[in-house]
């Protein structure tokens, strides 16, 4: 990878002006691409309003203009991958839209370039069956929301990702300052949305079930399991606790958790009801704030306790 990459976006949606943000603050060369220019219009504004909350809570010297100035922003999706040195695809979780965007920037970008996914759910395998003759340079590479925040990146192979290509995506993920895993099997889901949706399905069943309240479901995992695991992950749980302690409670206690193949119907009756999330002002909960604001305060919780854990990362300028 050089020294100052360039990277191709491919999708301007929530996920992808966050990463041209990041990679842009990072001293990559970025372009972002889209279908349409409404979508690039909305980037270009996310962009600036994420540059001037880091500024603001981290004290970055960015300017949000220069920002934005430096990247890309393009609708000629040929053009945009012709250089680089890699494409991060970042569009609809949809497996048809998936292979006609890979047969294209498969054709048009450099014929070293890695093809990485940001897919968080769909098997790399196969996506990468869309263009066989390049399918050993596909790769997931699943950053978390906000990638301007969040530290972590799920490097996915796929069955014919070759160890060049793993290798080059955990040096680029490690050259804008975040923490690859690598997932060694192409699993649905990975290893992040495994443990988020088994976690998700027992509060669900939980919640069915009239065990608790939606208020203490949440308060039970943000202010007890995770704040404990943002300090010691499960293995090192049991490690303090003792594995032959575990293992018993696991026995007594598996029978008894939900198995359900198919979502709880407690997302029909709020979506039904008009309660979306926070962009509808009502989700599981009511919100009477603009759904920025809300997610500031959940971007500067996360900054806190990356700070309180000593994560010098959160975050810096590098161009």
């Amino acid at each position: 990878m050089a020294d100052r990459p360039t990277v191709a976006v491919v999708g301007a949606g929530i996920m992808g002006n966050g990463l041209a943000t990041h990679f842009t603050l990072k001293g990559c060369d970025v372009v972002l691409i889209d279908h349409r220019q409404s979508n690039l219009d909305e980037a270009g504004a996310r962009i600036l309003d994420a540059v001037e909350f880091l500024r603001d809570a981290t004290g970055i010297d960015a300017n949000p203009d220069d920002v934005l100035s430096s990247i890309e922003l393009t609708l000629d999706q040929d053009a945009g991958v012709a250089d680089a040195d890699i494409v991060l695809e970042s569009v609809s979780e949809n497996l048809d839209i998936k292979h006609k965007l890979f047969e294209a920037v498969a054709a048009a970008a450099p014929d070293d370039a890695v093809l990485a996914s940001n897919t968080s759910s769909i098997q790399i395998t196969n996506i990468a069956d869309a263009v066989p003759d390049a399918a050993d340079r596909v790769v997931g590479c699943h950053w978390w929301n906000p990638p301007y925040l969040m530290p972590l990146v799920e490097i996915v192979r796929g069955e014919e990702t070759s160890d060049e290509t793993v290798d080059r995506a955990v040096s680029f993920v490690e050259s804008v300052d975040r923490n690859p895993i690598v997932v060694n099997r192409d699993v649905p889901g990975f290893v992040w949305n495994r443990i988020q949706f088994a976690v998700l399905r027992e509060a669900m069943h939980i919640v069915d079930e009239g065990i608790a309240s939606i208020e203490d479901v949440d308060a039970a995992v943000r202010d007890g399991y995770a704040l404990r695991t943002a300090v010691v992950g499960p293995f090192e749980t049991v490690d303090l606790s003792g594995l032959d302690l575990f293992r018993d409670i696991s026995n007594d206690l598996y029978p008894h958790l939900n198995t359900d193949e198919e979502a709880s119907n407690l997302f029909d009756e709020y979506i039904d009801a008009g309660r979306n999330g926070v962009e509808d002002g009502a989700g599981f909960y009511e919100y009477d704030r603009p759904p920025q604001e809300v997610l500031e305060d959940r971007d500067r919780t996360i900054l806190a306790l990356r700070e309180a854990r000593g994560d010098s990362s959160a975050d810096t300028q590098d161009n």
